[in-house]
């Protein structure tokens, strides 16, 4: 990868001279992040309320700061001036969205076959791959369509059936058997492999050509922030419910994704810019 990189991708064209990499804003970014991650996984193991409320309140003034230092810089380490442009921001939402929903079933779901189906985790580790599966033949199949039907209206389809899998995994039972939990997990694979392609393309496409690095850190970012908020929540679930937290988990993942894809279809009237 390195020398493939080195030999073909293009030079760095805002490289200025006495330019040097922003430590402030790399502190203040992990600060925010962490401490945002942090609340969350604060509830699951029991911390003291005024300690999850200072860990709000430090959240929330240190995360104004990062932001206002950002907006400020002429090359921002994360480009908040982007979510101005409604399309930009609707699609970083439905990322968040749609990624969250799919950590809550990745992390989750392994629980719910050991502890109401009782399988090894060998069987659990094999049933599991038809979720990825499908998505390798949904994207393809994604990134032609989207050059006929808008992206929003796809990704929107796309989530409305990763919502159904999901709230069919939520309900499911010890009498379902192998076929029915891989229909149920492909239909999520495939759902989310719809979605996937074309958000990518609408969300780096509705910013301006010369701001594509931080479009596409933009992106990555929220595709982190969902994972991660995702597994927290399955945690959270967890301490709150027990044994049942794999059910409770694909229901908000259901949530979630449906939520996801009316943001997504709320593009359609949208502006670009």
């Amino acid at each position: 990868t390195f020398f493939l990189a080195r030999r073909y991708l293009p030079g760095n064209p805002t490289r200025v001279e006495g330019r040097r990499f922003d430590f402030p804003s790399a502190v203040l970014n992990a600060l925010t992040f962490g401490l945002f991650i942090g609340c969350v996984e604060a509830f699951s193991h029991g911390l003291s309320f005024r300690w999850i409320v200072a860990g709000v309140v430090l959240l929330a003034g240190i995360g104004t700061v990062f932001v206002r230092r950002q907006l400020r810089q002429p090359y921002p380490m994360l480009p908040f001036d982007l979510l101005r442009i409604p399309v930009f921001s609707l699609s970083v939402l439905t990322s968040i969205l749609s990624f969250t929903s799919q950590m809550l079933g990745m992390v989750a779901l392994p629980f719910m076959f050991h502890l109401t189906f009782g399988m090894s985790a060998a069987e659990t580790g094999l049933l599991m791959t038809a979720w990825p599966l499908v998505i390798v033949v949904a994207g393809p199949l994604a990134g032609t369509l989207a050059t006929k039907i808008h992206p929003g209206l796809l990704g929107g389809v796309g989530l409305l059936v990763m919502s159904v899998g999901c709230f069919l995994l939520a309900d499911l039972s010890p009498s379902v058997g192998y076929g029915g939990l891989v229909a149920r997990l492909m239909l999520c694979g495939f759902g989310f492999g719809l979605f996937q392609s074309p958000n990518n393309h609408l969300l780096l496409s509705s910013a301006p050509s010369y701001r594509t690095g931080g479009a596409s850190g933009m992106q990555a970012t929220a595709r982190l922030v969902g994972q991660t908020t995702g597994a927290a929540l399955v945690a959270l679930l967890f301490y709150l419910n027990g044994d049942r937290a794999p059910h409770a988990a694909m229901w908000l993942a259901g949530g979630f994704t449906l939520c996801g894809s009316l943001v997504s279809c709320s593009r359609l009237r949208a502006h670009r810019f």
